[in-house]
């Protein structure tokens, strides 16, 4: 593929087209499927056509004027050597209405949990369909992949606001193409409504050709609607969950010592506020231990007193010395008309990430906001079987495998289901010896 020079930006393009969308919310989505599908190729075919590439970038990744696009976002050296994508990469782009951060999830089974972790913050995603290496069955039908299938259930799971199915490489099927496409479409919106997904869109696309990517292409594989960009520019980002109780989780406590201290030298806890909103006076409740405050003071980042809501940074600061540490959260009081409930026994969906089986009697470490807690697996309720959507009868969950399992904390939490708030309802599971992430939790 040539890149003519018309497509290449300059640093001031790049510069204006950003500058243009300083009053924007960003748009966080992330692209995912099964190997090879055209991930990168396509995140580097949005950066370039929408001339968000500067000409270093773009002489870094040609050779002989033609560009491999799929290294603007393959940069560990073992992704370019083995043309694969391993871990998350993310890439910033800007158009005239809108901008972007992009999360290139690799598409092999072992890394599935760096797609979780790409998934559970995003607005959108973006699953790519290769439809030259589908299974068609003896009277025509689609058998999608089972990586294409685990991502879009992911996804869903991860509650993503808003899925677009990217059906590739389509140029390659030459006169077959329109007919590839009229099947596939119908095989993806009947597996998505077996699962229960909701689909925005699917899109017919080209990402080494730039077909339907950032330009509409008319009619091609009988599709007449916008393209790519144009419906990630109308997709919406996620609200902040301002519509649930107040929890904040205690990110990092601060004493100040100066004659300036408009905290009257109180400590003043640091964080993001989870969900709800803080103001002076309101009463908090303080989970672990129990105890109750009114809050004094809410600092924003800048240390400028104001009322904070979710998804901001806060400094909150209360009217008496109590014992708050990191990891504790401050929550709606317990008097209010809407607050949280505590309990030590949950019920959730989980997408295994170690390489070793999860069984019934492993204790771990699970992490709630910035809290840590010993959880034991009281028992495996049933997997997930990413073919048919089944609930099968199991005795453990294997690595990259989702099921629904039942824990006991040592601690009680505050929670919420993760379909009322994304935050309150998610937790991490750790292995106590290794240290590594084992798996994600959704709360039911």
């Amino acid at each position: 593929m040539t890149i003519t020079t018309n497509l290449i930006a300059t640093h001031a393009d790049f510069t204006r087209a950003n500058g243009q969308n300083d009053t924007q919310s960003a748009l966080r989505f992330i692209t995912c499927g099964s190997v090879d599908d055209g991930k990168s190729t396509l995140i580097g075919r949005l950066l370039v056509d929408s001339r968000s590439v500067l000409q270093d970038q773009l002489a870094n990744v040609s050779k002989s004027g033609e560009a491999d696009l799929a290294l603007f976002t393959d940069g560990l050296s073992a992704e370019r050597e083995q043309g694969i994508t391993i871990d998350v990469a993310y890439r910033y782009f800007a158009t005239p209405t809108r901008k972007f951060i992009i999360g290139d999830a690799p598409g092999h089974v072992q890394y599935t949990r760096n797609m979780v972790t790409a998934a559970s913050s995003a607005h959108a995603a973006v699953v790519l369909v290769d439809a030259t290496k589908l299974n068609w069955s003896v009277d025509g039908l689609v058998e999608l992949l089972p990586q294409t299938r685990r991502h879009s259930l992911l996804v869903n799971l991860l509650r993503v606001p808003s899925i677009v199915f990217a059906v590739n490489k389509l140029d390659a099927l030459g006169n077959d193409a329109t007919a590839a496409f009229n099947k596939i479409h119908t095989a993806l919106e009947a597996f998505a409504a077996h699962a229960g997904i909701s689909i925005n869109a699917i899109i017919p696309i080209s990402a080494l050709k730039g077909h339907n990517v950032v330009t509409a292409q008319a009619d091609w594989c009988g599709y007449a609607g916008p393209s790519l960009l144009s419906v990630l520019e109308t997709l919406p980002v996620t609200p902040a969950e301002t519509d649930v109780p107040f929890a904040f989780p205690v990110q990092w406590v601060e004493k100040f010592h100066s004659s300036n201290d408009t905290s009257q030298g109180r400590r003043v806890f640091w964080g993001r506020v989870a969900t709800g909103s803080v103001q002076p006076g309101d009463t908090i409740s303080i989970l672990p231990s129990g105890q109750t405050a009114k809050i004094s003071q809410v600092l924003n980042h800048a240390r400028v007193p104001t009322n904070v809501g979710a998804g901001h940074g806060a400094g909150i600061v209360l009217d008496r010395e109590v014992d708050v540490s990191r990891g504790d959260w401050l929550l709606a009081s317990s008097d209010a008309p809407s607050h949280f409930e505590t309990t030590r026994e949950i019920r959730a969906t989980v997408a295994w990430m170690d390489d070793e089986p999860l069984v019934a009697g492993r204790v771990y470490l699970a992490l709630h906001g910035h809290r840590w807690i010993k959880a034991k697996v009281k028992r495996i309720v049933h997997r997930l079987d990413i073919d048919t959507l089944a609930e099968q009868d199991a005795s453990q969950i294997e690595p990259n495998a989702i099921g629904h399992i039942e824990l006991s904390l040592q601690e009680p939490i505050a929670s919420l289901a993760y379909n009322r708030s994304r935050v309150m309802g998610s937790l991490i599971l750790v292995d106590t010896a290794s240290h590594k992430t084992s798996g994600a939790l959704l709360l039911n």
